[in-house]
């Protein structure tokens, strides 16, 4: 498949998890891929590794100008850097509350706005944000990441709306519990790591997790020029875990 032949698409968060599998399902189809991570030596082997912390504005500014600057354009935003939090209300301090949201929510703001210039400039202009299902159903134990992801969604939808005229279509993707190294550290910190991935695995009703490279074919498809009417969008990829009762 070669559907993303002669775009440029920028992954952040892509060195581990769905974004690499994002990164690496990109330039098999076709696209010139960068990624932008903190850490982007798990990058893969094809796609130009930038070095960005999404919460530090002028790393984003410059990151993306080296990506637009080496790709002579930019048409792909893929905003799916993220970092996870437990805990209901009373468990998380005003200081994480301040983290998740800066990384999980302004994080695409602010990336989103130094590609604007050069996504106005394609024919073929899309951004998708990653989401997450505990945006539409409650999950215990996770007010703060269900918050972050809920204005992730809303962000979508206001974005979606204010950029159709300029030709840039916005969508998101929302998955269910992923196979990631966040969810293997979960597991680890917790006190039955055996009883708690099966409860992971029990919530979702086709049984088992998602995989990354299922949440990354989700993102090719919004992200493809063959899906150019689809915008204001979220893909549920949950293995049913917000629509079924079985």
């Amino acid at each position: 498949m070669s559907e993303f032949h002669g775009l440029a698409a920028l992954v952040t968060g892509g060195a581990s998890g769905i974004g690499a599998a994002t990164a690496a399902l990109l330039h098999q189809r076709g696209a010139q891929v960068a990624v932008l991570d903190r850490h982007p030596e798990g990058a893969p082997a094809q796609a130009l590794a930038v070095p960005c912390d999404v919460t530090d504005p002028e790393a984003v500014d410059q990151a993306v100008a080296t990506v637009a600057g080496h790709f002579g354009g930019l048409d792909v935003v893929i905003n799916n850097a993220g970092i996870g939090a437990s805990g209901d209300v009373s468990e998380n301090t005003d200081e994480e509350w301040r983290r998740v949201l800066e990384v999980n929510v302004i994080g695409i703001a602010r990336v989103t706005r130094a590609a604007l210039p050069h996504l106005r400039r394609s024919q073929h202009a899309v951004v998708v944000n990653t989401c997450s299902v505990v945006a539409f159903v409650g999950v215990r134990s996770r007010a703060l990441y269900s918050a972050s992801k809920g204005a992730v969604a809303a962000l979508t939808f206001a974005m979606a709306a204010d950029h159709v005229g300029d030709g840039i279509r916005v969508n998101a993707v929302a998955p269910g519990t992923v196979d990631t190294p966040w969810v293997e550290r979960l597991l680890e910190a917790s006190a039955d790591p055996d009883a708690t991935a099966a409860a992971l695995r029990a919530r979702q009703p086709h049984g088992r997790l998602v995989t990354a490279e299922e949440v990354a074919h989700a993102i090719a498809s919004l992200a493809s020029p063959a899906a150019a009417s689809t915008t204001g969008a979220v893909l549920r990829v949950d293995g049913g875990m917000t629509s079924l009762r079985v």
